[in-house]
């Protein structure tokens, strides 16, 4: 099946009767030599069997230009393979040394404000700075030559989260780069001129000197070009992207072809795009579920996270290469939240089996001991702060790696995933400039792509669909349902692809903000949304968008739901059948929900967004069923999902529920009454 489907690198680095391996961060740097022995050995007592070093250590690796010492990481991982731990290496680029950004000034990013970022942080170094592109290669080189044939490191993670969190660059290898990235997508200023839409507001071009980046903090009235805006996104996400490759490359021109290389991305930022960086072996993530950003279900929900947003990770970064891995999963309380509860009871291992059944290979936490000094001294660890006692996610972790352990007794290679599961398989289309080019014309404060998107994952999977997330370039045709939710920069030969899809049997299913603009972000000169209304059978007459004080009412089988997001009205062909209409408003009787047959397959318009999700997911249902496709209703807040023959159930709600397990099925931990944060295996 598509959705954990072995792949080359796969079988290579990883054994599939493992299924997964779990380790923990190390920072030898930050504690007392003579306690390493101590501290290695408490790791492999509970259960880890890798861990992971040196990517914040470039002062130790190189305290001086040119000058390196490896005695202490030498023995770091002398103690760490006496103790049977294998090591995922790190190239040290997150962190620069004082003397580098002393020596080398031009190497920091510049913010938007025209301040300089200062040392002390992380990340804020320029990618474009071609002076830190050349340390960073020879510092990469040294270690990899180092480090590169020894069957100790088990792989090599490049830098740490690449991204600026959430700052642009605006320095001049910045403004330099972007330059001679505009001239290699668009060749001429006319051609840029025209895509950036120039003549609005007296804004052309003769030259690309004359363009400096986007800068929203000077703009005077407002955005002349959002084009330019995105483009600017654009670049920035492939910069990233070019500087971890650079990396990637030195590694991959030294290193053994045993050892992977890979990197970890936060998960839901959108600042980077992990995508582009198809080259490394494999792309993993960073997940903290709990740090005050989140009411989860229910009155305790804040202390468990979405009950999606694990799963979504894995679906997001899984299907690239067909690996992944968490590098950081919370391991306890964290300090950078906008408040930081502690974790509901038990959570933390269900977090761990979340991230088991999405298909990971590893899983890893930031970090065994919880620091006594430094920006994040109230972020737990495995151990506390005496550096012995476990803390509470520690046992949490040590109960995991055992059920694990007892898991791989009952492993069946080659398990076929049950063909009543693999039916619902679905893709949910994800595009980077979607996420960019509508945050610069949200229209509505309530808008937010990512949240859009999640919310159709979410109801997916509360039918208890499998789901990749992949990008338009991929095939369609292994998946029974294909959703694409505000997909609003299009081009005829997407549209073309789709309907492809849909006459060949695939049932697609858009959603509101669909079609609206080509590439460069304009609107076509022909009637709203005309790229998709052949496609949909209906025309959309006009949208609307509400106060969040005020709502409105759609009726969809006989059910009222709530909204007031943002609404398409619909005007529905001839074959088109209206599924949901407004209930209120000038607009009353108007379709909201449209439905139409092409060809062998089916072609579903949801023009209504919801905060709750609920009409969503009920349409969501209704698609399923009518292709003849069973679906399996959970409770709210339950993740169900299956691998390697095993299904997995978690309980992200504050209530008791029970989940429907099978008669003749063997029940290996857990049981059908699931409490808060529990967790039910069965085979």
């Amino acid at each position: 099946m598509a959705c954990f489907t072995m792949s080359y690198a796969q079988k290579q680095f990883f054994k599939a009767e493992k299924m997964v391996e779990t380790g923990v961060y190390y920072y030898p740097e930050a504690w007392n030599p003579e306690q390493w022995d101590r501290d290695f050995k408490k790791m492999a007592d509970m259960g880890f069997e890798f861990t992971h070093m040196a990517e914040f250590a470039w002062a130790q690796i190189e305290p001086s230009e040119g000058v390196y010492d490896f005695k202490w990481l030498d023995k770091a991982l002398e103690l760490a393979a006496k103790h049977n731990l294998k090591v995922i290496m790190c190239t040290p680029s997150a962190t620069p040394p004082v003397w580098l950004v002393r020596k080398y000034p031009e190497v920091l990013v510049e913010m938007s404000n025209g301040q300089a970022a200062q040392h002390g942080t992380r990340e804020q170094y320029s990618w474009s700075s071609p002076k830190y592109r050349e340390l960073t290669t020879k510092v990469v080189e040294v270690m990899a030559k180092r480090y590169g044939n020894d069957k100790r490191i088990w792989g090599w993670q490049i830098d740490n989260e690449p991204s600026h969190y959430g700052t642009l660059d605006y320095s001049p290898a910045a403004q330099a780069s972007f330059k001679v990235w505009l001239k290699k997508k668009y060749k001429t200023i006319d051609a840029l001129n025209k895509a950036w839409g120039t003549p609005f507001w007296s804004g052309i071009y003769t030259d690309f000197s004359q363009i400096e980046i986007p800068n929203a903090g000077r703009q005077y009235s407002g955005n002349a070009s959002p084009t330019s805006f995105v483009d600017f996104k654009r670049f920035n996400a492939d910069e990233c992207a070019d500087y971890v490759s650079l990396q990637n490359n030195t590694l991959h021109s030294i290193v053994s072809k045993s050892q992977f290389v890979t990197s970890n991305f936060m998960h839901g930022h959108t600042d980077v795009d992990p995508w582009r960086n198809k080259d490394l072996d494999f792309i993993c993530y960073t997940m903290y579920p709990v740090a005050g950003y989140s009411d989860g279900v229910g009155e305790q929900g804040f202390r468990m996270g979405d009950p999606w947003r694990i799963s979504y990770a894995n679906d997001f970064f899984r299907p690239l290469n067909g690996v992944t891995g968490v590098m950081e999963l919370q391991p306890g309380q964290v300090n950078w939240g906008s408040f930081n509860p502690q974790p509901y009871p038990g959570v933390i291992r269900a977090w761990l089996w979340n991230a088991f059944a999405g298909g990971l290979d590893f899983i890893c936490s930031y970090r065994f001991r919880q620091p006594l000094y430094g920006g994040e001294q109230f972020h737990y660890g495995m151990v506390g702060t005496d550096g012995v006692t476990e803390s509470i996610g520690g046992k949490q972790y040590s109960q995991f790696m055992t059920e694990i352990r007892d898991l791989r007794k009952a492993y069946t290679p080659n398990a076929q995933m049950p063909k009543e599961y693999a039916a619902r398989k679905t893709a949910i289309l994800y595009n980077a400039d979607n996420v960019w080019e509508t945050t610069q014309q949200p229209q509505t404060f309530q808008w937010n792509q990512i949240t859009h998107v999640t919310k159709y994952y979410s109801a997916i999977k509360t039918l208890s669909a499998p789901v990749d997330i992949i990008g338009e370039d991929r095939d369609l045709s292994s998946y029974p349902v294909v959703v694409a939710p505000a997909y609003q920069m299009v081009d005829r030969a997407l549209v073309a692809k789709w309907t492809k899809y849909v006459e060949n049997g695939g049932n697609l299913v858009l959603s509101c903000r669909t079609g609206l603009k080509d590439r460069d972000g304009h609107f076509f000169e022909a009637q709203w949304a005309d790229a998709i209304v052949n496609l949909i059978g209906a025309k959309i007459a006009l949208n609307d968008m509400l106060g969040a004080k005020m709502n409105a009412k759609v009726s969809f089988n006989g059910n009222t739901y709530l909204w007031n997001n943002w609404g398409d009205m619909l005007d529905p062909m001839a074959g088109t059948d209206t599924w949901a209409t407004y209930a209120d408003q000038f607009y009353a009787g108007k379709a909201s929900v449209v439905h139409r047959k092409l060809g062998k397959g089916t072609v579903t318009y949801i023009g209504t967004d919801t905060d709750d999700g609920k009409l969503e997911k009920d349409v969501l249902k209704k698609v399923y069923e009518s292709a003849g496709i069973g679906v399996k209703e959970l409770p709210e807040g339950v993740m169900l999902n299956w691998r390697d023959g095993f299904w997995v159930a978690i309980n992200y709600s504050s209530v008791n529920v029970t989940v429907d397990i099978p008669q003749n099925a063997t029940i290996l931990f857990g049981s059908k009454e699931l409490t808060p944060a529990g967790v039910a295996v069965w085979k």
